[in-house]
């Protein structure tokens, strides 16, 4: 089945099969002047010119060259597709010069032709010397991550691929950061890739308490750009839209929002809850207007559970599990 790839306006990129071309038309998203490619084409054209039966003659305008649609913009463009369900990765299709940044030892494969290599920082600022990029890499230890990251060039005269998957079970989650204001914030271990050009940072909160007991938002990720970037998150992952209204969850649930969100950690109720209740020592506290993306399984709470079934029967409650145990036998 053929497919096209489509490049928006506002800098989205996307993939379809030739018969879902006509619902693109119909949603909004595919448009006369919308720039589309497939195989066996030499370059980026006006979907109207090559797909007429999709558009009236009247509905085509001039289309602007590629170079001119995207002046301005400091990130590299990309095209992706996100494969799997439970388990998922993203390949990302990369044109000659194109580059994208990711985690070190977050690549799964790679087409003849890419080339990678292992820098100190994320290539965002070429410019800033030695210092910078050690002051740089200095923030990525604070957060956890890796000093270094691994940037994958396509060397080769045409389209490459190279593919990412997260660490463990779960989602990845695109982000089109031109779309969200040019940052997003996210959990220290929730970025996987972005495209070159996208500035990694980190965020400390406010309350140094939150740091010292525990608290798993206490450093975050800070993306900015004006491209393609994308973070994963255990299990399944649910969207919210805040208009202006508080969201307390726990820390270890939150994967990334908008800078348009009042974000600060609290105890989690009184000392019986905290210690007693379960649910960890602190909540995050998120209110304004924007977006946040949560996970059903935190990494944390995954692993906790494998240590604990090792335990001999501890995985059912500790010492009443324990207990239970010896009564069934």
């Amino acid at each position: 089945m053929k497919k096209w790839h489509y490049h928006t306006p506002s800098g989205s990129n996307g993939t379809s099969d030739e018969e879902n071309l006509s619902e693109l038309v119909l949603s909004g998203t595919l448009k006369a002047d919308t720039f589309v490619w497939s195989t066996g084409m030499t370059e980026w054209q006006p979907a109207a010119q090559v797909l007429p039966a999709l558009f009236p003659p009247s509905s085509t305008p001039p289309a602007l060259p590629t170079q001119l649609a995207n002046k301005g913009k400091r990130s590299h463009e990309i095209d992706f597709t996100i494969l799997g369900e439970s388990m998922q990765m993203v390949e990302i299709e990369l044109d000659p010069g194109e580059t994208v940044v990711a985690e070190a030892g977050a690549m799964n494969y790679m087409e003849d032709g890419i080339a990678f290599e292992t820098k100190m920082g994320d290539g965002s600022q070429p410019d800033s010397g030695f210092m910078g990029k050690l002051m740089a890499v200095g923030k990525r230890a604070l957060t956890g991550e890796s000093l270094f990251m691994t940037h994958f060039t396509n060397r080769g005269a045409g389209k490459k691929t190279v593919a990412f998957a997260s660490p463990y079970p779960g989602t990845i989650i695109p982000v089109d950061l031109s779309q969200l204001g040019g940052e997003l914030l996210c959990q220290r271990d929730a970025f996987l890739c972005a495209a070159m050009g996208t500035q990694i940072g980190m965020a400390f909160n406010k309350k140094l308490g939150a740091g010292f007991f525990g608290g798993e938002g206490f450093i975050l990720q800070r993306l900015n750009g004006d491209g393609m970037a994308f973070i994963h998150a255990g299990g399944m992952v649910v969207r919210k839209e805040l208009k202006g209204e508080k969201l307390l969850v726990d820390t270890g649930c939150l994967v990334a929002f908008t800078n348009q969100i009042n974000y600060s950690i609290e105890r989690a109720g009184n000392l019986k809850s905290m210690v007693f209740g379960g649910e960890g020592l602190f909540l995050a506290t998120l209110q304004g207007h924007g977006t946040v993306w949560l996970q059903s399984l935190p990494f944390g709470r995954m692993a906790a559970r494998i240590v604990g079934a090792g335990g001999g029967g501890q995985e059912q409650g500790g010492a009443l599990g324990g207990l239970s145990s010896i009564f069934s036998e």
